[in-house]
């Protein structure tokens, strides 16, 4: 572990309530083969589509709960984008882009960038000239020790374009733990989550200030995961975990201290609390929905996808996709 200072922002109150007003509604479970749907999406058909712990791609009836499995990535999937043709980007922790087409092939879009070889693509979507913008959460850490980046706050995550001719550039380096991603329907700007520093990260793809970089939503209460456009117009973010303050204490301290909570046994290190959140925010930075209940029966919601009110949540541990809704 090699330790960086960083002194996050003062936490809001809004970090130790343990449900919104009003809170998310209660939630039904789709119950799947196995565990860890880290994503979920939907077809233009109304299915889901989600990557399971084992590789496997399934597509979901979230009326009748049927799942029928598309494909195997042979690694891990995590974040995914669904196309109107039946195509589907998969961010594959060891495998990297992978698209799966509608007759079942799967297809590696990039396995390596600028020599080295693609690890922990995290999120992923396609604009509609066929441009693909994909993030990486971390170059030091594996999945299953993701804790590890976040106490470490090294930021080796990136934001990363793919052209039509298959040429990838990196629009944006040093990012903390980068997850999410979202294009604007105006394409005016990506945006990425910042999971190891609370926030939403802004890249300006047009006008005056095209190349630039700002802050979309800043200080949340908890950690940003996978997001998704809403049909509401409404960027749509995944809240896995509130903000942890032990480790808002140790990230300004000395490495030292980071080293020694790292070298615990696993049983005995800080655990994510068990909650469902979501937030919603619009394209000026305003919170419109804070949306969360306790985990009693669903938690470690890490994707998100809304879609005329109903809300469908992915997670990195459940074996179940959840479905609720907005309330009115």
């Amino acid at each position: 572990m090699q330790p960086q200072r960083w002194s996050p922002p003062t936490a809001t109150a809004r970090v130790h309530a343990e449900s919104s007003t009003p809170p998310l509604p209660p939630i039904r479970r789709l119950e799947l083969p196995g565990a860890g749907p880290e994503d979920v999406v939907r077809s233009p058909d109304g299915t889901l589509i989600a990557g399971i712990k084992d590789g496997s791609i399934l597509r979901i009836d979230p009326d009748g709960g049927s799942v029928t499995t598309l494909a195997n990535t042979g690694g891990r999937p995590l974040g995914l984008h669904a196309d109107a043709d039946g195509r589907v980007l998969i961010c594959d922790f060891e495998r990297g882009l992978l698209e799966l087409r509608p007759d079942g092939t799967l297809e590696v879009l990039v396995d390596e960038v600028d020599g080295e070889r693609l690890t922990f693509a995290s999120n992923v979507v396609r604009d509609s000239d066929g441009t693909i913008y994909f993030s990486t959460s971390t170059r030091r850490y594996s999945l299953d020790e993701y804790m590890g980046d976040l106490l470490e706050h090294s930021a080796t995550g990136r934001l990363l374009r793919r052209s039509p001719d298959g040429e990838v550039e990196t629009l944006l380096d040093g990012l903390s733990f980068a997850n999410g991603v979202v294009l604007a329907p105006d394409r005016s700007c990506v945006l990425v989550a910042e999971t190891g520093a609370y926030r939403v990260t802004r890249y300006r793809l047009t006008g005056p200030r095209a190349g630039a970089t700002d802050v979309l939503v800043d200080n949340l209460p908890g950690f940003p995961d996978n997001m998704a456009l809403g049909s509401d117009g409404l960027v749509w973010i995944a809240v896995p975990a509130p903000r942890d303050p032990l480790l808002d204490r140790l990230l300004p301290l000395p490495g030292v201290l980071r080293r020694a909570v790292w070298a615990l046994p696993e049983w005995a290190r800080p655990k994510p609390k068990r909650t469902v959140w979501v937030v919603a925010v619009d394209f000026d930075g305003a919170v419109v929905h804070d949306l969360q209940r306790p985990g009693a029966d669903f938690a470690m919601a890490t994707g998100v996808v809304e879609h005329d009110g109903t809300l469908y949540l992915g997670s990195l541990t459940e074996q179940a996709v959840a479905v609720t809704n907005v309330p009115s």
